[in-house]
């Protein structure tokens, strides 16, 4: 089996950085692996966070798209929850129009943040989580200006109207998200690397209930993993102490900017937290190209699929660059 490789990237800010810098990164990297072959380039979307630049998707996706030629460039992904499904429709449509055949539009049921960050995101309306599922379908019917004839927005169209419309994922972390997709014929992404247990019966559910719809006609299914790859496996290790630091903070709400390798090592870490970044190891894949692709291979097998999602956040960016480099030379 062919595997095709795609990035999702965060904009994650090191510490001593700058946002702008983390930025420009960005877009960086999404020109390196256009030209390394990689075949999507994803971005996050965040708030409220001192460490990740990525809050505003749309405004990045249509940045590095015009800074780019040939990648597909989406998001992973709009917090639907927070928002319009109409609206959305719009953004996407518009990003389609301007660059056609380039553009996912990849959406998510997370909340976004604490309860104040959520209700500042919906300028104080209370939305339940429960009403993501009919969101999805509203967010379709806006996508082909076909909502049923019953619906209080009908005679509601999004424009522009691009040739197609952009290619809709749905992710998840369990197999909620995969029952979403499969009811509503959308392509399924799996997070691996946020819960790594749940995948395989996600999947499986996702392609024993795919229903065709509009968009889709065959269940489509990408798996997003933290991957660092490097010419030995010493230095991946290495590599992945900023990484393993940095989960930590995430997990505990704290100063979410990336650590340094050197700052990772004079950490003192309690028992609690080994045993935790020894749970998160299982989020990632760590080692030398031969390794990497071994075990990349692995999880394509198991997640029955033919596209892995890469997201490689450590503190040095000339590291980044290589771990993707080496990641794309071994799987020619």
């Amino acid at each position: 089996m062919d595997l095709k490789i795609s990035v999702l990237d965060q904009s994650v800010i090191r510490k001593g950085d700058h946002a702008s810098i983390a930025l420009q990164n960005t877009v960086k990297l999404a020109q390196i692996t256009e030209e390394l072959g990689y075949h999507r380039f994803w971005v996050a979307e965040h708030h409220n966070t001192i460490g990740v630049a990525g809050s505003s998707p749309e405004v990045l996706i249509s940045h590095i798209a015009s800074k780019t030629r040939k990648i597909r460039v989406g998001s992973g992904g709009i917090l639907l929850p927070q928002y319009s499904p109409y609206k959305v429709a719009e953004n996407f449509k518009m990003l389609e129009t301007l660059f056609p055949n380039r553009i996912d539009l990849g959406i998510g049921r997370s909340p976004g943040g604490s309860p104040a960050t959520r209700l500042a995101l919906t300028d104080g309306v209370r939305r339940s989580l429960n009403d993501f599922p009919r969101q999805v379908k509203d967010l379709q019917g806006f996508l082909n200006n076909e909502l049923p004839t019953d619906h209080p927005y009908h005679e509601v169209a999004a424009y522009p109207v691009p040739e197609r419309a952009p290619e809709m994922w749905v992710l998840g972390v369990s197999h909620r998200g995969a029952r979403v997709a499969a009811e509503n014929g959308i392509a399924f992404t799996y997070g691996h690397f946020i819960n790594p247990e749940n995948g395989q019966k996600a999947i499986d559910y996702y392609y024993e209930h795919f229903q065709p719809s509009n968009l889709l006609s065959r269940p489509k299914v990408n798996v997003c993993v933290f991957v660092i790859c490097a010419p030995k496996q010493e230095k991946a290790e290495e590599m992945a102490l900023s990484l393993d630091r940095w989960l930590l903070l995430v997990e505990r709400g704290l100063d979410t900017r990336i650590p340094s390798i050197e700052e990772a090592k004079r950490m003192n870490f309690t028992q609690e937290e080994r045993k935790r970044i020894q749970e998160n190891r299982k989020r990632m894949v760590i080692g030398t190209p031969a390794k990497v692709k071994d075990d990349l291979l692995r999880l394509s097998e198991l997640y029955q699929t033919d596209e892995l999602m890469i997201i490689t956040n450590v503190y040095d960016f000339h590291d980044k660059i290589q771990s993707y480099t080496l990641l794309a030379e071994a799987l020619k």
